[in-house]
């Protein structure tokens, strides 16, 4: 399955949300810096979407708000 989110880091909780459009807004406290935003990315989706981490694979937009994950 492919899963497209857009990240916004430094919020003030992790979360996930379901815009009207189907697209996920994934929250995380952590700040965009060494790739932490990215690995909190994964840990909040896998556990919104009731899955394993090591499941949850970034496929695209390493360096970008738009990210498109893949599940395994």
């Amino acid at each position: 399955m492919i899963i497209a989110a857009r990240i916004h880091p430094n919020s003030k909780k992790s979360e996930v949300v379901k815009d009207e459009s189907g697209k996920l807004d994934v929250y995380v406290v952590e700040p965009a810096i060494n790739n932490k935003a990215n690995l909190a990315c994964i840990k909040v989706l896998s556990k919104f979407l009731k899955i394993k981490k090591s499941q949850l694979i970034l496929i695209k937009g390493e360096k970008s708000k738009e990210k498109v994950f893949s599940t395994l």
